[in-house]
């Protein structure tokens, strides 16, 4: 791994809603490393390089609204010199209930539009990836990753978030597989 990319929507308006989660999951893990992220213009994104779990490592946040997150990824990808494999992308899921987190080395998007459009740009679903469980909508889909966190779930959502930092840092230091077995739900 040595590209990590949390997505998510740009500017304060979309801070701390459900949307949010991977990004402010990566901003966590730059701040446990003493990173200051800095605006990469050609590459549409803030990054910043950061020791992690013995590594060191490109955090990065594209500044390009979730459903063309894409973009941003396939430039830092050409930034780093980076195949799929060595990029972790960080992000929300509404399929996992609150505060839960999934490690997994592949697969498709499941509805997610950020991830979809991540695939789109780099021809793949190959790339390792980190969902952090939002929970399912009681009403519409889009009204609910693009609100903010009720009373109480707040604090959920904040624990989710140190704990996908904590899972970047086990990967880095002990690999994907030793990460899943660690903060993958049990199945069940």
């Amino acid at each position: 791994m040595k590209l990590v990319v949390g997505l998510g929507n740009p500017g304060e308006e979309y801070r701390g809603t459900r949307h949010n989660v991977g990004a402010e999951a990566v901003e966590r893990l730059g701040e446990r490393a003493g990173a200051v992220f800095r605006r990469r213009w050609r590459l549409r994104a803030r990054a910043a390089r950061a020791p992690v779990g013995g590594r060191t490592l490109t955090l990065a946040r594209p500044q390009t609204f979730m459903n063309v997150s894409g973009a941003a990824v396939a430039a830092l990808m050409r930034w780093e010199k980076c195949a799929p494999a060595d990029l972790l992308v960080v992000t929300d899921d509404i399929a996992l209930p609150l505060g839960r987190i999934r490690i997994r080395k592949g697969g498709g998007a499941g509805g997610h539009k950020g991830l979809e459009s991540v695939i789109g740009a780099l021809g793949t679903e190959e790339f390792p990836r980190l969902r952090i469980g939002v929970g399912r909508p009681a009403g519409g889909w889009v009204p609910h990753v693009l609100g903010r966190f009720g009373p109480g779930e707040d604090e959920e959502a904040a624990r989710a978030i140190e704990r996908a930092a904590e899972a970047v840092e086990e990967i880095a230091r002990s690999g994907i597989e030793a990460a899943m077995n660690r903060f993958n739900p049990p199945a069940g």
